[in-house]
């Protein structure tokens, strides 16, 4: 059976490259929209980390009409740490929107998703965006995509897919790059005409491949995934099994079917093959598991997500000031959220740590591991966590480390400071190509070198570079990384910092607080331009004297405390410290709080 009435189709980018925008523009024209209706720019990012941070986190289901053809559209994530997310919903569809800038061209996870695309044969659309950027490269950008196609040994049809020239945010494509465009139709058209329908055995026993998990209070878990074969009605019996986990095998029932209408789901009472649903009443169902015909037990296999490269230690908050910001503060709450997250998202990994109270979460990349943090925090979860360290490898008896392959754009006068500091992190340029007052630069990377970089690069750029990364492999264990080039100003005792106190400490180095924050022993307060810790004491209060001298009572001018983002905390953190995650503050924090035996442990470490 051919589903003439039915496209199921991902539009795959690398960040910023416009892939929301354009699904808000087909969801207009497509009539999702009413003509005098106000909707937010990026509607599919509902998210309100997504909608602060301005990027995709996770991958999401909608669908509009065209022409009587229904066609489901999935949004899927362009960093490459949620590139999980990417892999998992190709299951479910049956071609690919390919959206690259149309002045930076295809980056680092252009290539990730395309690869991983052409390997499952799905037939692609190369969209190029943002035609109408005074800096547009139109010709350049085109063979730039068909280099990457060679590269990725794509087939001769893969090559000759059609190419679109649109512009997300105006609403508009045109088939020629010189023409330009007054809807969205030539897209639509191109999807219609190219991307085939699905297919498969309406009379045959059900079967469907879990490709993604949802959550409602009221009906508990959600399964998403595309019908391979069969019919599914609602209130009926299924089994659930694993292609991998052969101990995964028992029965349930489906109480209720969404489809995907526009924004909403909508109740139906049977689906077909090919159809995209989403169904409730299994309560332990996973990603990966296949649901199927109890009288015809036939799991499908579930693609291999890459594994993660990155670790961070997660622990119950044990500072003077635990328990009094956070709702959820014990080892069982936190053992107890970090397993949840396990059952939505496949990129990552926790095992338990040394301690009862510790466990090892392992991710994608600092940004993945970071939101985690950022929800847990928001939910009220209160914890501390690690600085990260890279999972290694051993192979043939010889250490392994992640590498990652790093493409930056910076200025051209900001060109030699990148790579000075590249090659103090045995960084290797691979390629550099001019772009007018702009240099595009290409290096392999231990993934270690990366950590903490990301705001001294900033830094060196002004604040115009821009970085963007991806996994490139595992090679031997590479030479001594720099640490952090700045000390730790410690509080020396507990209390509430003071005026005084912060104003004889800012000669040190610079703040993180203000007067009135609570400090306890062993807390950073600032840093220090020295590669040394200094301990200050930020609550030392003026002695009182009935004696009174000229400007004795002048007001101490304190400067601006610097406030960091909970990502600029990971990047700060050494091995020695730790941060703690409260619903309301971020504070760094000594392994050792007590000075003394800090002390002791760094002179014990240097004559040993």
């Amino acid at each position: 059976m051919i589903r003439d009435d039915l496209r199921n189709i991902a539009i795959i980018a690398h960040v910023d490259h416009g892939k929301t925008t354009l699904v808000d523009a087909m969801l207009r024209q497509g009539g999702v929209f009413r003509d005098n209706q106000v909707v937010e720019n990026c509607v599919m990012d509902n998210n309100p980390l997504e909608r602060e941070r301005g990027i995709t986190i996770l991958a999401k289901n909608t669908s509009c009409m065209y022409k009587g053809v229904k066609i489901n559209v999935v949004d899927t994530p362009g960093h490459a740490d949620f590139s999980g997310e990417v892999e998992r919903v190709l299951k479910m569809i049956n071609g690919v929107v390919l959206l690259v800038d149309a002045y930076e061209g295809p980056m680092p996870q252009t290539r990730f998703v395309l690869q991983k695309a052409l390997e499952m044969n799905h037939k692609v659309i190369i969209c190029i965006n943002k035609v109408d950027k005074p800096d547009a490269r139109l010709a350049e950008v085109l063979d730039e995509v068909y280099e990457l196609l060679l590269d990725l040994n794509a087939t001769d049809e893969q090559l000759e897919s059609p190419i679109i020239y649109c512009s997300g945010r105006a609403g508009t494509a045109s088939t020629s790059a010189s023409t330009p465009g007054t809807n969205l139709s030539p897209l639509f058209d191109a999807i219609l005409n190219h991307i085939d329908p699905p297919e498969g055995e309406e009379d045959e026993p059900l079967q469907v491949l879990v490709s993604a998990i949802d959550y409602n209070e009221y009906v508990g878990r959600i399964a998403i995934g595309r019908i391979e074969r069969g019919v599914m009605n609602a209130n009926s019996e299924i089994t659930v099994c694993n292609y991998h986990d052969p101990s995964v095998n028992y029965r349930a029932k489906i109480t209720n079917i969404y489809q995907f209408t526009g924004l909403n789901k909508r109740t139906v009472e049977r689906a077909k093959v090919g159809d995209i649903v989403s169904f409730s009443g299994i309560e332990n169902v996973t990603i990966g598991e296949t649901i199927c015909n109890p009288l015809c037990v036939e799991p499908l296999s579930f693609v291999k997500i890459s594994e993660p490269t990155l670790q961070m230690l997660f622990a119950v908050n044990d500072s003077p000031f635990a328990g009094k910001e956070g709702k959820y503060v014990t080892s069982r709450h936190l053992r107890a959220r970090l397993y949840k997250e396990l059952l939505k998202d496949v990129s990552l990994k926790v095992e338990d740590g040394d301690r009862a109270d510790s466990f090892i979460v392992s991710g994608r990349g600092e940004i993945h591991l970071s939101i985690l943090i950022e929800n847990m925090r928001r939910e009220g979860y209160e914890f501390q966590v690690s600085t990260p360290k890279v999972i290694t490898k051993t192979i043939d008896g010889v250490v392994h480390e992640p590498i990652e392959r790093l493409y930056v754009d910076v200025p051209s006068e900001c060109v030699g400071t990148v790579m000075e500091n590249m090659g103090k992190r045995q960084g290797e340029l691979i390629n550099m190509t001019p772009m007018n007052s702009r240099i595009k630069l290409e290096f392999v990377i231990p993934e270690r070198g990366l950590l903490g970089y990301r705001s001294d690069f900033m830094t060196e750029t002004r604040g115009e570079g821009i970085m963007n990364s991806i996994f490139e492999g595992y090679e031997p264990l590479k030479g001594a990384m720099p640490r952090r080039q700045v000390g730790a100003l410690v509080a020396f005792e507990t209390g509430e910092a003071c005026t005084y106190g912060l104003f004889n400490a800012q000669g040190r180095g610079v703040l993180f607080i203000e007067p009135g924050t609570p400090v306890y022993q062993g807390m950073v307060v600032g840093m220090s331009p020295k590669q040394e810790d200094i301990a200050v004491n930020v609550c030392k209060r003026k002695h009182v004297t009935n004696m009174r001298a000229a400007g004795s009572d002048e007001a101490l001018r304190l400067e601006t405390p610097r406030k960091f983002s909970l990502e600029e905390c990971i990047e700060f953190l050494e091995p020695d410290e730790m941060l703690e995650v409260t619903p309301k503050s971020l504070r760094i924090r000594k392994n050792i709080l007590s000075h003394e035996l800090r002390m002791r442990a760094v002179m014990k470490e240097r004559r040993g």
